[in-house]
């Protein structure tokens, strides 16, 4: 089990961020088969002929060759900054990274693999490697994520507004309540089951808690550099992203409402902006932006300014007509 050991200031210094990069990581990771894919056939029929397509004509297989069963090279996906970070973020921090330290974690990552075909090696061992290892990463990232990130990056978001509020009105105790189930909080300790004995000090300097689509169901833990202490967990609402069917309008809430309102209703169990959902439920924002006012006059759904966007969330009477539905 992984100790984490929590002070005082650990609260006021921990963020969250979303990392483009880090869902490129862990798509790519469940196209060749590190981890169970959980991606419903439809997103599989969409990306897999692409996956393939990527393997034969770029250097992919060397940046795969990465993908340790259980570490993974750290410049390939650096940590994120913020919930501001984009791609190109991204990209420019692993382009900064030096040689050496490329080689030393190629180094660890080939270390007790089998022998990796040679165009896969001549690759590794190159001196520009750190600049192939970047471009072949941005191919793969508009032909696989690009398109599909607004959605993406949207539940990552909904789900830090649930957190966030969680972590500032409850503490520690509050914000990992369903963050994941080997997740949990000790007096004091945040506690992660099913890993190699380890005691970590946060010492102040907070957490880094990464909201992901991809990495779902799995859990993403960092203890070593360049990563800061941070934890990456399934975000709240892929599973409604990644397979809709799953979570149709409520037939008779939709006889009520129409469909797109009752679609609505039903996804706003946390707050989220007209964007948000839009992008979520692949809705024009003009006709969300038209069906959340009729909510609202209906007495439905609540809204309030949260930084620079106006937060929606069901009312008591939203939520009752959304369970009984």
């Amino acid at each position: 089990m992984l100790r984490l050991t929590v002070h005082r200031d650990d609260l006021l210094n921990s963020r969250f961020a979303v990392s483009p990069l880090f869902e490129l990581d862990n798509l790519l990771r469940k196209l060749d088969g590190h981890t169970p894919s959980r991606l419903p056939p439809e997103w599989l029929a969409r990306l897999r002929p692409v996956y393939r397509e990527l393997r034969r004509t770029t250097a992919l297989p060397a940046v795969q060759a990465l993908h340790g069963p259980g570490w993974g090279a750290g410049f390939v996906s650096p940590p994120p900054a913020g919930l501001a970070q984009t791609i190109d973020d991204d990209l420019a921090e692993v382009r900064a990274t030096p040689l050496a330290l490329a080689r030393s974690e190629i180094a660890r990552c080939l270390r007790g693999l089998p022998a990796q075909p040679r165009a896969v090696m001549d690759v590794l061992e190159s001196p520009s490697v750190v600049s192939v290892v970047a471009d072949t990463l941005e191919t793969a990232w508009h032909e696989l994520v690009g398109a599909d990130w607004p959605a993406l990056r949207a539940v990552c978001e909904r789900d830090v507004v649930y957190r966030a509020g969680l972590l500032s009105r409850s503490g520690w105790a509050g914000a990992l309540v369903g963050l994941h189930e080997r997740v949990s909080w000790h007096d004091g300790e945040i506690r992660v089951r099913d890993m190699v004995e380890q005691e970590v000090d946060l010492g102040g300097r907070g957490m880094l808690l990464v909201p992901s689509v991809f990495v779902w169901p799995k859990l993403g833990v960092y203890t070593d550099a360049p990563w800061p202490h941070g934890l990456a967990y399934p975000a709240r609402g892929t599973a409604a992203l990644l397979e809709p069917e799953s979570s149709p309008a409520p037939e008779a809430l939709g006889e009520l409402l129409g469909r797109s309102r009752a679609r609505l209703l039903a996804s706003l169990s946390e707050p989220a902006s007209t964007t948000q959902l839009a992008t979520t439920l692949r809705l024009a924002p003009g006709a969300v932006g038209d069906h959340l006012a009729v909510l609202h006059r209906s007495g439905l759904v609540t809204k309030a300014r949260a930084g620079r966007s106006v937060l929606y969330r069901r009312t008591p009477l939203g939520d009752a007509l959304a369970a009984t539905s």
